[in-house]
This record gives C-alpha cells, structure tokens and sequence, in this order.
C-alpha cells in the first residue's frame, strides 16, 4: 500500500499574517467516492505557541504522535479518513472525513486516551461535496505557484 499515506505540506497565512504549515493528504478517493463519507469533522488544538504562533519542541513531538495514533487507528477501522492538518497561529487543526460522528468520537478518545487532558474544539457539518478540502487542495496549489514564481520557476 505505498499509496497510502500520500501527503504534501506548504506554507500559507492565517489571517493575521502568521505562518501556518498545511498538509493534506492524497490518496482520498476511495473515501470520497464512498457517498457515506459526508461528514467533515474538526478536531482544534489551542496551544501556547511560540512568538511565530508554531507549536515548541514538546508540543510538536505530542502532535506527531497523536496523527500517527489516529491514522493507525482509523488504518485499522477505516471509519473516518484525516484529510488535513494545519499547525500555526498557536492551534493545531485536524481535518477528517467521516461516515458518523458518534464511530468518530468512539475513535478520537482512543487516540488521545495516553495523553493528558487538552482543551480541544471539535466541530462537526456536513460537507457532501468535499468543500472544504477542495478549497485545501486549491489553497496549496496557488501558494505552490506563487512559491515557483517567487524563486522564478515559473514565468
């Protein structure tokens, strides 16, 4: 399954002109496809951020293991698929796909049960058409444009 776990990364602005890092995932098809995966669930982290508003050290080494902890379990029981990840402006941001949320939340507390208590923010709409990680999708490929042009790739 070398398809699996196909991500890519590139920088952006919140909207106060902070750095935040997106990575979305690739190989989504077989979840978008799926006319049952219509839920988009989001899973915030506040944290204190550093001056930059990007996660410390500790911070980030807790975030890493909580997104491999979730893509083993969601590999295991493919109920949900996480689409994307966004960290800056001092808040972690988790982006799935779901086919119900009350699985979901079943899913999520196994994933941070080895970790202590965090203030997390989670939404939840239905999102049929995949919008939001179309607007992800388009996001990164106008900033990979920019970024080409910015070191003159690109005329």
């Amino acid at each position: 399954m070398s398809e699996r776990n196909d991500w890519w990364t590139c920088p952006t602005e919140s909207e106060d002109g902070r750095l935040v890092m997106v990575t979305g995932r690739r190989d989504i098809e077989r979840f978008r496809n799926n006319q049952r995966f219509t839920i988009r669930v989001e899973v915030t982290w506040p944290y204190d951020g550093t001056a930059s508003g990007m996660p410390d050290d500790a911070t980030a080494k807790m975030m890493e293991e909580i997104t491999d902890s979730f893509n083993a379990i969601l590999d295991k029981d493919p109920v949900a698929v996480m689409t994307g990840i966004y960290t800056g402006a001092s808040e972690r941001n988790w982006v799935f796909y779901t086919l119900s949320t009350n699985i979901f939340n079943k899913k999520l507390n196994e994933a941070f049960g080895p970790y202590p208590l965090l203030p997390l923010q989670i939404t939840a709409e239905n999102d049929p058409d995949w919008a939001e990680y179309d607007e992800m999708r388009e996001l990164s490929e106008i900033s990979a444009e920019e970024q080409d042009a910015a070191r003159g790739l690109k005329s």
